[in-house]
């Protein structure tokens, strides 16, 4: 699918008298001016991920409005900002197509939106295009658990209605892809509760429907699995080995099943973020608990730590909003019974973004030198800016110093062409200095310079011209 939106200007000229020169001057001026603005069209197509090599994806130089005869003779190019080679465009038939592997998961995550901006540039006359290309979610992930076996450990004293928690499945693709049903194997003890549709957390819970019995029956093996909403539809499994106990039958309960916390990037080492305060209804050591991390231990000890006694959990690393938005920590507590009893829950991290970055500028110059009697419209260099923290703190505007006969004009979001403002004379100035000034929209804002130079070249412009346009010659005769 594609989409194109282009802008358009009607030029007149006078043709006859005294002013035909000027009118020709000025039509070649507006002829680029307006050659500019029809190359910051835009063009918008979707391809698949996981598309093979060669596929189809659009015919850009058609939709573009470019001549394929033309496209070597213009220098046809097309640059993806950090995206590699995985679109190319084959020259003969004008043709975009898939060039390597493209995985939407790797390129995006779990974002909503995933795109690939392409810049297109064309010569003679210089024109820029813009086009973003979607990639489509395929379901390429099936549901995966943390773990393929999960043991439980439950007294027969439990009473019937009993919760035990079980972690979810996670799915790395988006929307209908991702949306995970679940069922239990078939058993006379157990149901399967999904008490939420939180896509954050999915806390699911067996619940007990029939006394257990040790002496009858010590050990449970049930299958859960997972499906996905796709199509076809893939599937992920655990098996859960249920023991049955007979003694110290209280397990440890939090006064929350999940808890939801917000936490500053760059928060320092030993910061606070949580006291967790679980109870047990057993005495002595039946009843004395230990906390830890249930999962992904190492990466996450990498950034907090937990007290096993206090049940306190602080910073213990680098917190990085442009590294990880949200955390999401799975809490054990074990009481020291014998054998010991689990209780657990979810701790849902939000990390919030402070100004800690500084807009990064690239200059792509076009021309070393610009003639003296360039026309206003000229481009001089291509600048595009980035800002990796989020909202208000990735907000950046450009500026440009000294004054100058030149401007900044905003092409496609955070793309700005340099481009000649008024007429130059080289006789005057010969070299500018110029200073592009990024700024982000922080408090206090965070900003970056870059110098470009620009060197007037210089052109037949002024006619010889005597010192004084009258001299006095005498001569003198000699006769003999």
């Amino acid at each position: 699918m594609k989409c194109l939106f282009t802008n358009q200007k009607r030029v007149t000229m006078l043709t006859s008298g005294p002013e035909r020169q000027g009118a020709w001057l000025l039509l070649h001026s507006l002829l680029l001016l307006a050659a500019w603005e029809t190359g910051s069209s835009q063009v918008h197509y979707s391809v698949p991920e996981e598309a093979k090599h060669g596929s189809f994806v659009g015919r850009i130089a058609q939709d573009l409005g470019l001549e394929l005869e033309e496209l070597v003779p213009r220098l046809f190019r097309v640059a993806s900002k950090g995206r590699g080679d995985l679109l190319e465009v084959n020259l003969q038939n004008g043709i975009l197509f898939v060039n390597s592997r493209i995985d939407r998961e790797e390129l995006c995550g779990r974002s909503v939106e995933c795109n690939i901006h392409l810049e297109v540039i064309v010569d003679r006359p210089l024109q820029v295009f813009h086009v973003e290309v979607e990639i489509k979610d395929i379901n390429d992930n099936p549901p995966v658990f943390p773990a393929t076996h999960k043991n439980l450990f439950i007294s027969e004293t439990r009473p019937l209605d009993s919760h035990f928690s079980l972690e979810g499945a996670s799915d790395a693709d988006i929307g209908a892809n991702a949306l995970l049903t679940y069922r239990l194997s078939p058993n006379e003890y157990f149901s399967l509760e999904v008490p939420t549709n939180d896509e954050q957390v999915t806390p699911l819970e067996l619940v007990l429907k029939k006394p257990l019995d040790r002496e009858v029956t010590s050990e449970l093996l049930l299958v859960l699995k997972a499906t996905d909403g796709g199509k076809p539809e893939l599937t992920g499994t655990v098996e859960l080995n249920i023991t049955v106990l007979d003694v110290n039958d209280n397990a440890p309960v939090f006064d929350k099943a999940v808890y939801r916390i917000k936490l500053l990037e760059n928060a320092r080492n030993g910061t606070l973020v949580i006291r967790l305060n679980a109870s047990d209804l057993d005495e002595g050591s039946n009843g004395h608990i230990l906390y830890s991390f249930a999962t992904d231990v190492s990466n996450t000890e990498a950034s907090f730590r937990i007290d096993s006694n206090s049940g306190e959990i602080k910073v213990n690393g680098k917190i990085d909003f442009e590294e990880i938005k949200l955390w999401k920590l799975q809490i054990e507590a074990v009481d020291k019974g014998n054998p010991p009893m689990f209780g657990h829950c979810t701790i849902l991290i939000e990390v919030l973004d402070i100004n800690d970055n500084a807009p990064e500028l690239l200059v792509t110059s076009l021309l070393l030198s610009i003639p003296e009697d360039a026309p206003p419209g000229t481009v001089i260099a291509l600048i595009s800016v980035t800002d990796h923290d989020a909202g208000g703190n990735a907000r950046v505007t450009c500026s440009l110093t000294p004054q100058v006969p030149f401007k900044l004009v905003s092409t496609f979001k955070n793309y700005y062409s340099l481009v000649l403002d008024s007429a130059l004379d080289r006789e005057a100035v010969s070299e500018y200095a110029l200073v592009l000034i990024a700024r982000d929209g922080g408090s206090p804002s965070l900003s970056t310079m870059a110098s470009v130079s620009v060197e007037v070249a210089d052109v037949n412009d002024n006619a010889p011209a005597f010192a004084q346009p009258e001299h006095k010659v005498s001569l003198f005769t000699w006769r003999k």
